[in-house]
């Protein structure tokens, strides 16, 4: 096996200013090379990684790629908007988490830690088209995939794979996470993929794999992230997004939807959820196929009706705890298809105790 190059950032930051330079404005990067900072990619540009694995360095805490104006002053506003940006994989295109950096949401922003984001494998923030397809996401050391304010967007044939390291009191490593030793599960909330505020019309398809999480997440909250990454005048609904073919193992949920503290969330088509999880050397049987809602309090208070409406939920097989669960106020639900194996139970419905 060949080695890792170092300086990979610097490297794939010079093809892509030479595609800028002689107006292709695409750069196709094959080879094994090792990231430490943030690769920032600008509008109108494609970036093609063709049999190539990047891995982050050992200790730091960056994200791989970033939208070229993300956390700038000016990326904060509706005239700082990226637009129309690709990050296609050829071949095998792998990003890597690679090890574990210990930053977490317990300790970040804490004893001069960075915030819990700079551990996103990719990070984008107010870009307006976009298209990632054809990777594959290692080692994961948060959310693999995260967007904020983003919109008409394809996410499509991506495979996870999350860290399924957990260690014991006695400080014995094992693999394979298990609901009864949560605790002990070293990276927590390792989701695949995450739409928060603002992000509207975007397509994910064909997903696979394991996360230790939920393998993709539409989170309508008012937290740390979205404070920070505000964009003034663009409305903070999530809306217009359409999920489906995800075939994956997730110890959380398949598919995750929660909105809390007036953020709407609408429109949504989840559209074939497979478990996978059968025989999984990674963990045993998960919480959710598809989970709307929740009794736990993330913000101010629960949604209301009038701010989640009009999602579909069809043709789902779950071997999970629950095939779907509910909770909170919501209108306009439409749930059919729903299968479920043998000691899988087909709803958990908590509306009603909100």
């Amino acid at each position: 096996m060949s080695e890792f190059m170092k300086n990979g950032s610097a490297y794939i930051a010079e093809k892509i200013a030479e595609a800028l330079q002689n107006e292709t404005r695409t750069a196709i990067i094959k080879g094994k090379y090792i990231i430490d900072t943030p690769v920032r990619i600008p509008s109108n540009f494609t970036l093609i990684l063709e049999d190539c694995h990047l891995r982050l360095a050992d200790g730091c805490y960056s994200n791989i790629f970033v939208n070229e104006r993300h956390d700038t002053e000016i990326g904060k506003t509706q005239d700082g908007t990226d637009r129309n940006i690709s990050i296609i994989g050829r071949g095998t295109a792998i990003l890597d988490g690679g090890e574990y950096n210990g930053l977490s949401e317990r300790n970040h922003m804490q004893s001069g830690l960075p915030p819990i984001w700079k551990n996103n494998l990719i990070l984008f923030t107010n870009v307006s088209g976009f298209t990632i397809k054809g990777i594959s996401c290692r080692n994961q050391r948060w959310w693999a995939l995260n967007f904020v304010y983003c919109s008409d967007g394809y996410l499509g044939n991506i495979d996870f794979c999350a860290n399924d390291t957990a260690i014991d009191a006695e400080g014995n490593i094992y693999h394979g996470l298990k609901h009864s030793k949560y605790k002990e599960i070293l990276v927590k909330n390792a989701d695949g993929i995450d739409l928060r505020q603002g992000c509207h019309h975007i397509t994910i398809e064909n997903i696979t794999g394991f996360t230790e999480d939920d393998s993709i997440a539409l989170t309508g909250l008012d937290w740390h992230l979205e404070k920070h990454f505000k964009v003034e005048g663009l409305a903070s609904d999530i809306c217009d997004i359409s999920i489906k073919n995800v075939a994956t193992s997730a110890f959380c949920a398949n598919v995750r939807l929660l909105n809390q503290g007036e953020i709407k969330l609408h429109d949504i088509l989840i559209d074939g959820v497979y478990d996978s999880s059968a025989d999984s050397p990674h963990m045993e049987k998960g919480f959710a196929g598809v989970r709307v809602g929740d009794t736990n309090m993330y913000g101010p208070r629960h949604a209301t009706a009038e701010e989640t409406y009009n999602i579909t939920v069809r043709n789902v097989y779950s071997r999970a705890k629950y095939a779907v669960t509910l909770a909170g106020a919501m209108q306009n639900l439409v749930m059919y298809g729903i299968e479920c194996e043998h000691g899988t139970k087909m709803l958990l419905d908590e509306r009603v105790k909100i």
